[in-house]
């Protein structure tokens, strides 16, 4: 049965729900709700998975417990735990090159400076063959502290926009393992 990973990042914790820099975590928790899962805790992955089975396909919703800039060290685990290739792993992020409201999906890479990322890559010594789904927050302007940008709750308009891209991406999981990665790595980059 093939098998897909959606792990969302995020920091753990009320005061982080729903920051920016939550959007990952928060889009799986998204994705949980939609199929009426409750993700059970496993102290083995430094987080908690819930699975949903179709006919052909499994899809497992991952959200590590470990703040963004360890994120790997809950995915690596989880890789093996579930023993998965790397490629079988679709990484949700949020992005601060990307407009509010935009996602974009992407093969493989490098961290673009995201830290959760480049803990990632680091945990899986260097193997970055991962997809990643970029969900869009914008960016506070030239000059403006992106630390303080990304760990504060977006604006209620942001949010709602936010909001809206987890609802039009809301079978993504479905669309690559019925339609395949390349047919849908181009349609599903937009706002």
């Amino acid at each position: 049965m093939e098998v897909l990973m959606i792990a969302g990042l995020g920091n753990p914790g009320d005061e982080y729900s729903q920051t920016r820099h939550n959007a990952g975590l928060d889009f799986v928790n998204f994705q949980c709700s939609k199929y009426s899962l409750v993700p059970k805790k496993e102290k083995l992955i430094h987080g908690s998975y819930a699975i949903k089975e179709f006919d052909d396909f499994k899809l497992i919703f991952l959200k590590p417990s470990t703040f963004m800039n360890e994120s790997g060290k809950c995915i690596s685990k989880a890789k093996k735990f579930f023993d998965l290739q790397t490629s079988q792993i679709l990484i949700v992020h949020d992005e601060l090159d990307l407009p509010n409201g935009y996602i974009k999906l992407k093969k493989a890479g490098g961290h673009g400076g995201h830290n959760g990322l480049r803990n990632i890559i680091d945990q899986m010594q260097g193997d970055n063959n991962f997809k990643r789904l970029r969900l869009g927050i914008g960016h506070p302007g030239k000059g403006k502290d992106v630390t303080t940008y990304v760990l504060k709750k977006a604006s209620k308009k942001d949010r709602s926009q936010l909001e809206k891209t987890f609802d039009n991406c809301n079978s993504i999981g479905e669309l690559i393992m019925t339609e395949g990665w390349e047919k849908n790595h181009h349609a599903l980059s937009y706002r």
